[in-house]
C-alpha cells in the first residue's frame, strides 16, 4: 500500500482506515492500532486522530477516553434500518439513472457486470462482491443526484464491511446474478421505472438480510 503524502487531508486517512474496516482488516470490537497504521500510511498521529474522530461521527469507531478507538460493532437493529434506507435510495437512483445515464457510465457498468459474472462462474466470491458493490455504486453516481450520492455513500461505508465477509448460499448467489442481469436490461432500455423497481426488490430479499444479520452483534 502506498504511502499517504504529508500535504494530503486526514480525509484520506479516514477513507483508508475506512477500507481496512470494510475488508475486516480491523475486526468490530478490536482496538485501533495507531502506531501501526502511522507507519502504514506514512503519516503523524495528528491526522490519524482527526480521522478517528470523524469515523467515530460516522458510526465506524468508539473513541476510548485516553486509550485510542476501537472498531464499532454493527447491531442486528442498525444493519436492519441502514438497509432499509439504502432500499429506497437505491429505487430511486434507479429511477433516476434510467432517464439521466450517459453512454459511457452505461458502458462502464456493464463492464462491471461481466467481470461480476465471471468472478460468479469462477466461484470467486470476494471479487464477486466488490464488483457487485462497484455497480451499485455507479447506478447510483448515474442518478447525477448529489445529495443522493452523498447520503447512500455514507451509508453504504457502515454495511460495506458486512458484504465483503458474507457468505451467499448457491441458491441465493444465483438468484442475486439473475437480478443483476435484469438491472442491466432495464438500465439498456433506459427504463427507470422498472430498474427501481428491481433494485428495491434486490434490497428487499430477507434471504440477503438474514445472511447479513447473523453477522451483526
Amino acid at each position: 500500500m502506498d504511502k499517504i503524502r504529508q500535504s494530503t487531508l486526514h480525509g484520506e486517512v479516514a477513507e483508508r482506515v475506512r477500507d481496512l474496516i470494510a475488508q475486516g482488516v480491523l475486526a468490530p470490537g478490536s482496538r485501533v492500532p495507531e502506531k501501526q497504521l502511522c507507519e502504514q500510511f506514512g503519516v503523524s498521529r495528528t491526522p490519524l486522530r482527526e480521522a478517528l474522530k470523524v469515523l467515530a461521527h460516522e458510526g465506524f469507531v468508539e473513541l476510548l477516553p485516553n486509550r485510542g478507538a476501537r472498531v464499532a460493532k454493527l447491531t442486528r437493529t442498525t444493519l436492519k434500518n441502514t438497509f432499509e434506507v439504502m432500499q429506497s435510495l437505491e429505487a430511486l437512483a434507479g429511477e433516476l439513472a434510467g432517464a439521466r445515464i450517459s453512454d459511457a457510465e452505461l458502458a462502464n457498468i456493464e463492464a462491471l457486470h461481466y467481470q461480476m459474472l465471471a468472478h460468479y462462474k469462477s466461484g470467486n466470491m470476494q471479487e464477486y462482491l466488490l464488483a457487485n458493490q462497484q455497480i451499485h455504486e455507479a447506478i447510483v453516481v448515474a442518478s447525477q443526484n448529489d445529495v443522493l450520492i452523498d447520503v447512500y455513500k455514507n451509508l453504504n461505508h457502515r454495511v460495506r464491511r458486512v458484504r465483503f465477509t458474507a457468505e451467499l448460499s448457491s441458491d441465493y448467489w444465483s438468484q442475486a446474478v439473475s437480478e443483476h442481469e435484469a438491472m442491466i436490461e432495464a438500465l439498456r432500455k433506459r427504463d427507470g421505472k422498472e430498474l427501481g423497481s428491481i433494485l428495491s426488490c434486490h434490497l428487499r430479499n430477507k434471504v440477503e438480510v438474514s445472511a447479513l444479520e447473523e453477522m451483526a452483534e
